[in-house]
């Protein structure tokens, strides 16, 4: 196991961004980053305050399943005060940013899948949680939720699914989190200050979603459907193809099989 010890003064120490880890506040043990990002925007939390813990013990995922976080994984939280009209785009930043993130600490390409899961080898190693707060067109806070298998050995926990991976098993050897956060937050900040200057964010990706030119088999609440994925939407809804030649429009969703 390489030295790999987190705290709040080696994640901000020349981190070089503007905002975003400015303030960080680090738990070496916790129930879940969310809740307390939660916690500190309701009471007004400076923008790009992050919630940093070793282990998670109650962490969650898409459709309020449970995201294991134990020990040599990363948990983070990031809490932002976005305009409405980037909401969509936070799925987008903070997809990308691990993905980048990822290459520049490991080598290791990794490939996106819609909505929200970052692959390495066909296999999930990092997912994100989008959470906001608005109130007609007013944003109280968004908080971007990333969770990420760094140094885990899978075979040692049977209750994560045999579609994961996590960087150390892909790599043969560890990865020193310290890197893969600050290479993250610096990632986040800089596509998040691209979003007003146009699509570029989307673009790359939509370019680099592994779903689109499938076929798929998508349980949106209580709808199934199944076609091809045809595209994404600037809003980050998926474009489906059903076999009678329609298109339908999908907000959110969990894609259960790809072909």
């Amino acid at each position: 196991m390489v030295a790999d010890s987190l705290s709040t003064a080696s994640i901000i120490g020349n981190l070089g961004t503007r905002f975003i880890g400015k303030r960080v506040i680090y738990y070496p043990n916790l129930p879940s980053t969310m809740e307390i990002a939660r916690q500190e925007a309701r009471q007004g939390a400076v923008a790009g305050t992050v919630v940093v813990a070793d282990e998670q013990t109650a962490g969650r995922g898409r459709l309020k399943r449970v995201w294991l976080s134990p020990e040599g994984s990363l948990a983070l939280s990031v809490i932002l005060y976005p305009s409405v009209a980037y909401l969509p785009s936070l799925i987008m930043v903070a997809s990308l940013a691990v993905a980048h993130s990822i290459g520049a600490v490991t080598g290791l390409k990794s490939q996106l899948k819609w909505p929200n899961d970052v692959l390495v080898n066909g296999r999930k190693v990092a997912g994100i949680l989008i959470e906001n707060s608005v109130r007609g067109n007013m944003v109280d806070y968004a908080i971007i939720g990333i969770g990420v298998n760094v140094n885990l050995r899978l075979a040692d926990f049977p209750e994560i699914p045999p579609t994961a991976t996590s960087l150390s098993d892909e790599l043969g050897r560890d990865v020193l989190r310290l890197d893969l956060i600050r290479h993250l937050l610096v990632e986040i900040e800089r596509l998040y200050l691209a979003l007003p200057s146009g699509g570029s964010v989307y673009q790359e990706w939509r370019d680099n979603l592994v779903t689109l030119g499938r076929e798929v088999h998508i349980k949106s609440g209580e709808n199934d459907y199944e076609g091809t994925a045809e595209s994404v939407a600037s809003d980050g809804s998926l474009l489906l193809r059903p076999p009678d030649g329609s298109l339908t429009k999908i907000v959110a969703g969990e894609v259960t099989r790809c072909d």
